[in-house]
């Protein structure tokens, strides 16, 4: 399984150059490497080699791809038709054909997280650098399996216990028609059936997520207050999708170069820029990625003998956060990002019985 990094900040250029100085630092170390960006120029000009939507070779132990929805979108719908040809006995799909498909909003973020899924179980590379957009919608897409199995999860429950599950279940009419549809007998009870494959996918990914060794970020900033402001609020949003950041990398740009105590406790790396093409400077300064991502504060810790959970949302204050118990589960608001926590069994269902905010950290006791 492959290490994968990404960053976030508003600066894309400077994200950009980030991500190809990681990525020839971990291939110059022996390590096999593929830089994943997206359908524009910058990685590009950058590299001053025309991507294209398959890997390819740019140095030794680096190779580089552009993931172009279009092309991503068909290449997965011959996998949509493969499926409902598994499990419908009458396909339909077979008459649209991949190549006339429109990419919808949001469609690009789940085919690159399907794409970086796909080159991670390859067994080919050993790192993944993900430039993205570096922003909430990465991240949204990053929190894509646990958003998911969420609804999965709540839905099916409300499927099942619901009348119409129950009538799926019990009616001796509506069974034999459903045969006729479906390649399976189904029943309430196997409602999951057709989805056990997106699930085990949904439950790998946010394995993957919740392991520093597996998925982490950085923040990339100038030293500008309105950067730092914003590079503030993505390190808490990716707390709430269960990501870890590891570290922020401050690039030239405004007068003072000591954040500490604006990041703190993340240690902050100062690079330089890339002048005249030389990569090298900038790549002697970026930090050990995998050693600052282990140390990070972990997003979510759950204390089940004393009966707390503790969250870590740095860049919010106690206004912007929210706490909830509508449902099952526990709802969590801090900015524009909600978390449902998944609760072991020895506090599912218990009541909330406080809640306080300190030192960065939501405290919930039960």
């Amino acid at each position: 399984m492959a290490l994968i990094l990404t960053f976030l900040g508003k600066n894309g250029i400077a994200r950009s150059k980030i991500a190809i100085a990681t990525a020839i630092s971990l291939a110059t170390q022996g390590k096999r490497v593929l830089l994943a960006g997206l359908a524009d120029p910058t990685l590009s000009i950058l590299l001053n080699t025309t991507l294209t939507p398959d890997p390819q070779d740019i140095s030794p132990n680096l190779q580089a791809v552009q993931f172009q929805a279009s092309v991503l979108l068909e290449r997965n719908w011959e996998e949509v038709k493969k499926l409902e040809a598994q499990y419908l006995r009458t396909p339909i799909f077979k008459e649209v054909y991949g190549q006339e498909l429109v990419v919808l909003p949001g469609m690009d973020n789940a085919l690159a997280l399907n794409a970086i899924r796909e080159y991670d179980a390859s067994g080919k590379y050993d790192a993944i650098i993900y430039d993205g957009t570096g922003d909430a919608a990465s991240l949204r897409m990053l929190g894509m399996p646990e958003s998911l199995s969420w609804y999965v999860r709540r839905f099916r429950q409300l499927f099942v216990n619901s009348d119409l599950g129950k009538t799926i279940s019990e009616s001796p009419l509506i069974q034999p028609l459903i045969s006729s549809l479906f390649n399976f007998n189904w029943t309430a009870d196997n409602f999951s059936q057709p989805t056990n494959q997106v699930n085990n996918f949904l439950e790998e990914g946010k394995a993957a997520l919740a392991n520093p060794r597996r998925v982490a970020a950085f923040l990339v900033t100038t030293s500008e207050p309105i950067d730092v402001a914003n590079s503030r609020y993505l390190w808490g949003s990716a707390q709430q999708i269960g990501l870890t950041v590891g570290g922020a990398i401050l690039v030239p740009g405004g007068e003072n170069t000591n954040l500490s105590e604006e990041f703190a406790p993340l240690p902050v790396s100062i690079v330089p820029d890339v002048v005249n093409g030389e990569w090298q400077p900038l790549i002697d300064a970026l930090p050990n990625f995998v050693e600052q991502a282990l140390q990070a504060n972990q997003p979510i810790e759950i204390d089940v003998h004393n009966r707390q959970v503790r969250l870590f949302l740095p860049g919010f204050d106690k206004k912007q956060v929210k706490l909830i118990q509508q449902g099952p589960e526990v709802t969590v608001e801090a900015g524009d990002q909600r978390r449902n926590i998944f609760l072991p069994s020895a506090l599912s269902g218990k009541p909330v019985t406080g809640a306080k905010f300190q030192n960065s950290y939501l405290i919930i006791s039960f």
